[in-house]
């Protein structure tokens, strides 16, 4: 009865994401997006926190309206970098940066820039047609599971998605720790939840109320992204090809997908499950995915030079760990991406709570927000097969036109939200502050993950706490809890382990040296 009951209920999704301003809303948002995504450096999560702060005007009528204009951005932006990096070998994305290892190479050798393209362009449709489908299904099952968790069982989720960003991440761990503690530390300004009190206000009244996070996301990713894009962008010169997606473009790529199918479904399946994961998103999964298809390929030394698996596969991945990331977000109010952490702080300024009570509280929106997922992935996917060369001459924009237009946005947006220069002034700081952590690489998705979830990591600490007397045993009083402080525990080791197997590796490499120079003499 359920299966059908899901049914009926993606019904009445699609009836709410096909009314006529939310389908202008999807189309504004893909058309954005994939603007943002062929710009190299703007990234999808930067135009989404530029944009967050117009969805307040929408989100009065229609928080989905809000919502589907974001997520469309979201979408476009996942499909926009693709062009960038196979025609100008420059990734337009973080998470179209693998397409530089094949379809370049495909595009430029072997003369099938319209291949690549199309490779790329069916494999993502694929992967996140897969990864929407389990979204559909497995999300409610979720939140219905997660309404079940009481304040230590929430936290030990929380403590759990730190822990995946500091064991899975790609970063060093100690920077991602100094990120999710300087992302705390900002959570924790302004009157404190339960007593009242004011914290590291150091008497400025405007900070009473805390540090916003929409001016320091626009900052850190609108304004920090684009002045280091624009320093790396204006050395050198881009190499550049011309293409479009013909129609035997089209059915030889769909001979290659055929031959392909199981490697596309199981790095979408792979990469959908892996997205759900806290901090990772789509360009973790790009990575995961490339890494899979060569190791499962029997033409291993074709990688690198136009394989047309290395371009398939990491794509599927990316899309289905996008849309994956998105499930926390909305059955347990954890953000899966950086991205999902500010379309979930898009949430918070609308009115509603991302967790599993917004399947009962507000039915219709998180059904039109699925069914808005199909319907992006399929606008965009026709939009790109069609507009490639249009996409293509975006990247005629000079960074001497394009910086200062994104700074200026990234201001008036600061300021539209509550009409203050205070944020304006907190906009250009933490856009300094993006930049030199990018400079010196020291990763972003902490930092923002940090700072989304602070003030529920502190809430539901202290409110296990206060119900136990002050026993810290609570936390692992119940067996989800203790399970998941366990698993907390082992990803915190794993970078530990890995370092440790890496001396060890190290070490035997040097007896081995020795042994034989002894042996020799």
């Amino acid at each position: 009865m359920e299966f059908f009951n899901v049914f009926g209920d993606l019904a009445g999704g699609f009836a709410t994401a096909l009314q006529p301003f939310n389908i202008f809303m999807l189309f504004v948002g893909v058309m954005l997006g994939l603007v943002v995504g062929v710009l190299p450096g703007l990234g999808g999560t930067s135009a989404v926190a530029i944009l967050l702060p117009i969805t307040v005007i929408i989100a009065r009528s229609s928080p989905t309206s809000a919502v589907i204009l974001l997520a469309g951005v979201y979408w476009g932006a996942l499909f926009g970098g693709v062009v960038t990096s196979i025609l100008f070998n420059i990734p337009g994305e973080p998470w179209s940066v693998v397409l530089l290892f094949d379809g370049f190479p495909l595009a430029k050798r072997k003369g099938k820039p319209g291949v690549a393209l199309a490779s790329s362009f069916f494999a993502s449709f694929v992967g996140a047609f897969l990864a929407t489908v389990m979204f559909t299904f497995f999300a409610r099952a979720l939140a219905d599971f997660a309404l079940s968790f009481g304040p230590p069982e929430l936290f030990a989720v929380f403590i759990m998605s730190f822990a995946t960003l500091i064991g899975l991440g790609a970063e060093s761990p100690v920077k991602a720790v100094m990120m999710i503690s300087f992302g705390l530390l900002l959570a924790a300004v302004g009157f404190d939840g339960i007593t009242g009190q004011p914290r590291l206000t150091f008497g400025q009244i405007g900070i009473l109320s805390g540090i916003g996070f929409v001016p320091v996301t626009i900052g850190l990713f609108g304004i920090g992204e684009i002045l280091a894009s624009a320093e790396e962008s204006g050395i050198g010169f881009m190499e550049r090809l011309s293409a479009k997606v013909g129609f035997d473009d089209v059915i030889e790529t769909l001979g290659e997908l055929r031959k392909r199918i199981w490697l596309v479904i199981s790095t979408g399946i792979i990469g959908f499950w892996f997205g759900i994961l806290p901090g990772h998103g789509a360009t973790a999964g790009s990575f995961l995915g490339y890494g899979l298809a060569r190791q499962w390929s029997k033409n291993k030394e074709g990688f690198g030079k136009g394989e047309i698996s290395g371009i398939m596969a990491p794509q599927a991945a990316a899309d289905a760990a996008a849309v994956g990331s998105l499930v926390p977000m909305i059955a347990l109010g954890v953000p899966g991406s950086p991205t999902s952490a500010v379309i979930m702080a898009g949430l918070f300024i609308w009115g509603l709570t991302p967790g599993p009570l917004l399947f009962t509280e507000h039915h219709d929106f998180v059904w039109g927000l699925i069914a808005s997922i199909y319907l992006g992935h399929l606008l965009t996917f026709i939009i790109c097969l069609l507009a490639v060369p249009l996409l293509a001459s975006i990247m005629r924009i000079p960074y001497a036109i394009l910086t200062p237009f994104i700074v200026l946005i990234s201001v008036i947006g600061a300021y539209s939200l509550n009409n203050s220069m205070l944020d304006v002034f907190i906009t250009i700081v933490f856009g300094l502050i993006g930049y030199w952590l990018r400079k010196m690489k020291y990763p972003l998705a902490p930092l923002v993950v940090a700072v989304v979830l602070g003030d529920s990591t502190e809430r539901t600490l202290r409110q296990s706490l206060i119900a136990s007397g002050g026993n810290p045993g609570i936390l692992v009083g119940s067996p989800i809890a203790a399970t998941l402080m366990a698993l907390a525990i082992i990803l915190l080791l794993l970078p530990l382990i890995r370092t440790i197997r890496s001396r060890g590796r190290h070490t035997d490499a040097g007896i081995d040296k020795d042994t034989v120079a002894t042996a020799i003499d």
